[in-house]
């Protein structure tokens, strides 16, 4: 059973910085997102995982590689992040302007992926970790690894929007006593 869930999130890229909604792009690293991966590496010291996940967007895998754990990453498509559909690439003050009052927690995308489905992906990477014998990292993306978070505390996955979730960012999920909690959010790599 793995005694601590570590999540990473991707260093910055171009959509990151400017807010529009990165699904399935495969988008890179801006210089910044790139040194802030390394300092992520810093920040760890070589810490030792039994299980390291990534997802297979070059975003996340960089940010693995650059971290210092590209060695050891298993490639997990689960971890990809939101399918965003026809909002691919849109930030949310543009869908406002076509979509008065629209929420992506609770109104979706068009031609994209379900908040629901997102969760499934979700739980099967949750119940990968479980097996691992130790602690765990993932490294992936803002949104799925706020949903998984929502699994983790087995809240519902729309909650995942109570969350904020930087870019470069630690988190750890872990227990108290035998009830599953959020032991770290959202900690800078600086």
């Amino acid at each position: 059973m793995a005694r601590e869930i570590w999540l990473f999130r991707h260093g910055q890229t171009e959509w990151s910085l400017s807010g529009a909604h990165t699904g399935r792009t495969d988008i890179p690293l801006t210089e910044e997102g790139r040194r802030q991966a390394v300092n992520l590496g810093r920040l760890l010291h070589g810490r030792s995982f039994s299980l390291v996940l990534s997802s297979p967007l070059q975003r996340a895998l960089d940010t693995c590689k650059l971290a210092g754990y590209g060695d050891v990453a298993q490639i997990d498509p689960n971890l990809q992040e939101w399918n965003y559909g026809d909002y691919e690439g849109h930030t949310t003050a543009e869908i406002l302007k076509q979509r008065p009052g629209w929420s992506l927690w609770r109104d979706g995308v068009p031609n994209g992926e379900s908040i629901e489905q997102a969760a499934v992906r979700a739980e099967a990477v949750l119940a990968r970790a479980m097996k691992a014998g130790g602690d765990v990292a993932l490294f992936a993306h803002g949104h799925i690894l706020r949903i998984l978070t929502a699994c983790w505390l087995e809240l519902p996955p729309s909650d995942a929007r109570l969350f904020a979730l930087s870019t470069a960012s630690v988190s750890t999920l872990g227990y108290e006593h035998d009830t599953c909690v959020i032991s770290r959010w959202n900690l800078s790599s600086e």
